[in-house]
């Protein structure tokens, strides 16, 4: 049985709207309509916050649905989040055109590292809709390539793992060079506008933060088709056992690459989001650590359970911010602790507690009655022995 069918289920529709609208409507509607001395009200800087949270959400999304339902542990989902944010930082890059320090209409790093000319690769990027184009693409054709040859070579496990932690710590290290022509260890930064519309202005941080609500419910909407379909029961049949699916006459190739590049282009959207609220996109976000952080996140908010995804990245993020803040020093110690007492006390992560729990409370309520039976039949057999007959 399913532990999370409970949550497939009409109840969970109805949940998801209410969550839905909370964030949609009730948080946009209290930050610009509750007065500031409200404490109602929620500042700006929250708004800028969930956003950024709401991007991971689409990318712990991505995550479950390569890893808690096909069984594919990718350690380097962050190169395709990058990819996103790249291709939407060099938009916005050329959409300052003329507007930087040196007022050229090459990029400033361009100009402050001697070029003469913009590389071909950013030739079309003034148009919104060939970033876009490329937000999609890249990181989908990237990990098509890259899928087909590891699963037809039937790389999987802990070998795939650390192969997709190679790629990202390979790519991340050429896009610290200078001469790749993506700003280096500083990477894109200093954006000023978004379709005309001022990145500064509070309006835009609200559209952005509404239109990254709107990406993880279509996000969410469609990891729910799939896993609820015969696709996604053929996805989670490879994860449990890819030989016998083999057998069965089904190819796992196709489906292990259709649902590997689809994740790939969700987190290639999140990283695209993820740009204009955060200001900023460098290599750093190809770390490996990165990557590992998002397979945390679907960890602790439960392995095959979208909602669970969605409320991990909440917890873990929500604590980043607040040791950030109050003591940075201990947040890999209790990011460590909490993988570790995850894995060994909440197998099912968060969302599993109370699974867990009915199956302790019925365990020990089934031990009593155990206890009872037994000791009833030890009362009557005590009361048949020879000894309390010649004591009748």
């Amino acid at each position: 049985m399913n532990p999370y069918s409970h949550f497939q289920s009409r109840k969970s529709w109805f949940v998801i709207l209410v969550i839905s609208l909370i964030f949609m409507v009730v948080i946009p509607v209290l930050n610009t309509a509750a007065p500031e001395q409200s404490f109602l009200h929620v500042p700006d800087y929250m708004i800028q916050l969930l956003g950024k949270f709401l991007c991971y959400g689409l990318c712990a999304l991505a995550i479950d649905l390569i890893w808690g339902f096909t069984g594919i542990l990718s350690l380097g989902h962050g190169v395709f989040f990058a990819f996103g944010g790249y291709a939407m930082g060099m938009h916005l890059m050329r959409a300052m055109s003329g507007l930087g320090v040196y007022k050229s209409d090459l990029p400033d790093f361009m100009v402050f590292l001697n070029w003469k000319e913009l590389p071909w690769f950013w030739l079309g990027f003034d148009h919104f809709w060939f970033a876009m184009l490329m937000i999609i693409l890249v990181p989908g054709i990237t990990a098509l390539i890259f899928g087909f040859f590891a699963f037809r070579s039937r790389i999987k496990g802990v070998y795939f793992s650390i192969i997709t932690q190679a790629l990202t710590y390979a790519l991340m290290l050429l896009f610290f060079r200078n001469n790749t022509g993506f700003g280096g260890n500083n990477g894109l930064t200093d954006f000023k506008s978004l379709l005309g519309f001022s990145l500064l202005e509070h309006s835009t941080k609200l559209g952005l933060y509404i239109a990254s609500c709107l990406a993880v419910l279509l996000g969410y909407m469609v990891c729910r088709y799939i896993t609820s379909s015969k696709l996604g029961r053929v996805l989670t049949a490879i994860r449990d056992a890819e030989d016998r699916v083999m057998f069965s006459g089904y190819s796992p190739l196709q489906y292990k690459l259709f649902v590997w590049t689809l994740s790939a282009i969700m987190c290639g959207i999140a990283g695209a989001l993820y740009v204009p609220q955060v200001g900023i996109i460098n290599p750093s976000e190809m770390a490996p650590a990165n990557s590992i952080e998002m397979a945390i996140w679907v960890a602790v908010g439960g392995r095959g359970s979208l909602i669970g995804a969605l409320i991990g990245t909440g917890i873990v993020n929500g604590a980043k911010s607040w040791f950030t803040a109050v003591a940075p020093e201990y947040w890999l110690y209790f990011l460590g602790v909490l993988f570790i007492g995850t894995t060994l006390f909440l197998p099912n992560g968060v969302i599993g507690i109370g699974g867990q729990l009915k199956a302790w409370i019925a365990s020990r309520k089934e031990e009593d009655a155990d206890n009872q039976q037994s000791e009833r039949e030890l009362n009557e057999s005590s009361v048949g022995t020879p000894v309390n007959k010649e004591l009748e």
